[in-house]
């Protein structure tokens, strides 16, 4: 089972789509967003709800309306995204088993529940490392790295696309 829901994907994705790799903004529907990627158009809806209330995008009116990027996208880090899709999650939950040892009929001696649980320690650690990379990629350090991948055109052919949409 994976951590994260499959929003945090359309999510991140919908946001590269909101500026190009030079950090110029562009406005986007969620309407358009979900057919140029494919994705289902309700559910992204929920999703931009809920990037609304996190402050990463907000609405715009008007012909060609509808979202842009709240701040500027290398101000956007993945850690945003997923703390505002899914919530803050905790890779681990402790229930503090090493007190339930058969051996502990007479109760739970010091040693075996002084200080923090050996487990539960390196679980904290690899929480702080995964929210330390996620915290160090950007929405633009993403677009960018698609734009190198992708072909010249790529970057052209999704503005006209957008263009033609309005």
């Amino acid at each position: 089972m994976a951590l994260f829901s499959s929003g945090i994907e359309y999510g991140i994705h919908s946001l590269m789509l909101l500026t190009d790799s030079k950090g110029t903004l562009r406005d986007m529907s969620v309407r358009d967003l979900a057919e140029l990627q494919g994705v289902p158009y309700d559910y992204l809806g929920k999703i931009f709800t809920k990037l609304s209330k996190a402050n990463l995008v907000k609405s715009t009116e008007g012909k060609g309306g509808g979202f842009r990027l709240a701040r500027s996208p290398e101000h956007i880090t993945i850690l945003d995204i997923t703390e505002a899709i899914d919530g803050k999650k905790r890779i681990f939950e402790c229930k503090e088993i090493r007190q339930n040892m058969a051996l502990f009929e007479q109760g739970v001696p010091q040693w075996a529940c002084s200080g923090v649980c050996g487990v539960h320690r390196v679980m904290n650690v690899a929480q702080e490392r995964m929210e330390a990379a996620l915290a160090q990629q950007t929405i633009l350090d993403l677009t960018r790295q698609t734009a190198r991948k992708a072909p010249d055109e790529f970057e052209i052919d999704v503005q006209e696309w957008v263009t033609s949409r309005r």
